[in-house]
């Protein structure tokens, strides 16, 4: 029997962190998107911490359906919030989800917003 589409991604994304580390110097910036909401995480691997999240759970965004926008925000939020942590540069982890839309928006508006990657 065939494996779903959530299956396929994890596979994906499984195969992608096989190679892809964040480290303290350069974190890892982590997607993760469903229907409804979108959250994104800066996470330094090597001491398993989480340094920045945002999501558009937020109570400033709860209430806004998920959008190219609704994204873009999302990663320009988590990008203020890398630079409080003193993180400029990172490396990106798009979770198995094709750089495409919503990933695409988010990824751009964290760079806008200072992070490198």
């Amino acid at each position: 029997m065939r494996g779903s589409r959530t299956d396929a991604r994890r596979r994906r994304h499984y195969s992608v962190r096989r190679s892809l580390r964040g480290s303290t110097g350069r974190p890892r910036l982590a997607i993760y998107k469903s229907n409804r909401y979108i959250y994104a995480q800066v996470i330094d691997d090597s001491n398993g911490h989480t340094l920045a999240a945002a999501s558009s759970q937020e109570t400033a965004l709860r209430e806004r359906t998920l959008t190219v926008e609704t994204a873009a925000e999302v990663g320009k939020l988590v990008a203020a919030r890398a630079k409080e942590a003193g993180v400029s540069s990172v490396v990106f982890d798009r979770g198995g989800f094709r750089f495409h839309g919503r990933v695409k928006a988010l990824a751009e508006a964290a760079r806008e917003g200072g992070l490198e990657f």
